[in-house]
């Protein structure tokens, strides 16, 4: 039975993780060459991040697992991430979607996280608050851009937020791994950053004349490992195939 640190520290790792690999498929084909490059460099934030994360949640557990083998030798029923990480990156305009709710979820948590109780959580989170930061004003300035941009960009951009918002009440959530984390004070209730969101998603979504989905149904199952969508499948067999293909490999 893994402890709830590490369960915590996997969700928190597998989140950048996926997400990051996710954002890095636009490498060399993005739209246009700003749009590559930026792209490119969140992806590598994502990663670093992970690195920190995973790291720590390998020394934790205690298995002799460090960080890529955590990355590139779990089974998908082994990841923690929230569903809304492993959405298709779809159009440009989904893509930057799933980045802006995922940034403004991302960016509340890490501030709240700079305050734990556990140093090295706080120290991780200090580090990530610089790069999400940008990652957050540069996805939100996205949406509200082509939100409120040509009839086809608003179009395109309220269709991802229709698709992507039944994945974000996950973020939400809380369950016993949560639970332990409050008690701890070592990370803060799911459902107390959901006010800070919703203010914040509501002044964009304004601004980018978008209007926000009436039905809070909301997906879940990734952050447990209970139940992910069959993109993440996929997604690891491209991901992991050299790992798994000559395992311990170096060069």
């Amino acid at each position: 039975m893994n402890t709830p640190l590490f369960e915590f520290l996997c969700r928190m790792g597998d989140n950048t993780l996926v997400l990051g690999h996710r954002v890095s498929e636009w490498c060399g084909v993005a739209p246009v060459l700003e749009e590559d490059i930026a792209l490119a460099n969140t992806a590598l934030d994502l990663i670093g991040q992970t690195q920190l994360w995973l790291g720590m949640a390998g020394e934790v557990e205690g298995k002799d697992r460090d960080a890529d083998k955590l990355a590139f030798h779990r089974d998908v029923w082994d990841f923690r991430n929230a569903l809304l990480c492993e959405q298709p990156n779809g159009d440009f305009g989904q893509t930057m979607m799933r980045q802006f709710l995922f940034d403004t979820w991302h960016l509340i948590m890490l501030k709240a996280l700079a305050g734990s109780s556990n140093e090295q959580i706080a120290a991780i989170a200090e580090k990530s608050v610089k790069e999400v930061t940008y990652h957050q004003e540069r996805s939100a300035d996205t949406v509200i851009g082509l939100g409120d941009g040509t009839e086809e960009s608003h179009m395109r951009m309220q269709k991802a937020l229709d698709k992507l918002w039944p994945y974000v009440g996950e973020l939400f959530i809380g369950d016993e791994v949560d639970a332990a984390m409050v008690e701890q004070g070592i990370a803060p209730d799911p459902a107390s950053l959901r006010a800070t969101f919703d203010s914040q998603l509501d002044a964009v979504l304004a601004e980018a004349t978008l209007t926000k989905p009436a039905d809070d149904f909301a997906h879940k199952g990734g952050k447990t490992g209970a139940r992910h969508t069959e993109h993440l499948g996929h997604m690891l067999t491209q991901m992991q195939w050299l790992q798994r293909a000559y395992p311990d490999a170096s060069w």
